[in-house]
């Protein structure tokens, strides 16, 4: 597989070569949904909870005369059909919510997500993405110079502190490293790039 390499400026230099395995896979559509189903399900917290009948504040009074008045008949104000009752099935802050993935499956995904932005041309690959000093300004002109204005995802192969501190205050811009790319933030991202020695990480990991 062919991968684009720009410059400093954002024009096309040339292309390199990559792994098929981890830029050349078949578009699995069905995959990568349950793949990106999976991790935001495994990454929710399960910490909300309702209150059953027997929980919410309530009197055990009757509400009124069981009979005689024409009105349905009541035992207390705490049943699931009044307003301020409890809930019949309530949500537990117990709750599961994980799915279970396997390994493979989830490499299998994520190459078919990389292949897929390749051939959209989504993804492009820079010798290195580096920056003097920890400034928003510099990285906001840097990717202006190189014309990216919309969203983007920048895969480095270590933490760069600069470019991390730098790209707090920009929302359309994420740092990580090939570790934490992750398939949510590769499908959400209009442009993703990519350096030169994450690539040979990447084909590591899918290897």
């Amino acid at each position: 597989m062919e991968l684009k390499l720009i410059n400093e400026q954002g024009q096309s230099t040339s292309s390199m070569s990559a792994s098929d395995t981890a830029f050349g896979r078949d578009y699995n559509e069905s995959l990568i949904h349950q793949v990106v189903t999976a991790y935001m399900a495994n990454a929710r917290q399960g910490t909300r909870a309702q209150k059953d009948r027997s929980e919410v504040r309530h009197s055990t009074k009757k509400p009124w005369a069981q009979k005689g008045t024409g009105r349905a008949r009541a035992g207390m104000t705490s049943s699931p059909l009044w307003r301020g009752g409890g809930r019949i099935f309530p949500n537990r802050p117990d709750e599961n919510f994980s799915h279970k993935l396997n390994r493979k499956m989830f490499r299998a995904g994520l190459s078919s997500i990389f292949s897929q932005l390749a051939r959209e041309e989504r993804l492009a690959v820079v010798e290195t993405f580096t920056l003097d000093a920890p400034k928003t300004k510099l990285l906001a002109q840097k990717l202006k110079t190189m014309g990216i204005a919309e969203n983007v995802l920048i895969i480095t192969d270590t933490v760069d502190e600069n470019l991390q501190l730098s790209s707090r205050n920009l929302p359309f811009v994420n740092v990580v490293t090939v570790a934490g790319a992750d398939p949510v933030s590769l499908i959400r991202h209009d442009k993703v790039i990519v350096t030169r020695s994450a690539v040979a990480k990447i084909e590591e990991m899918f290897a």
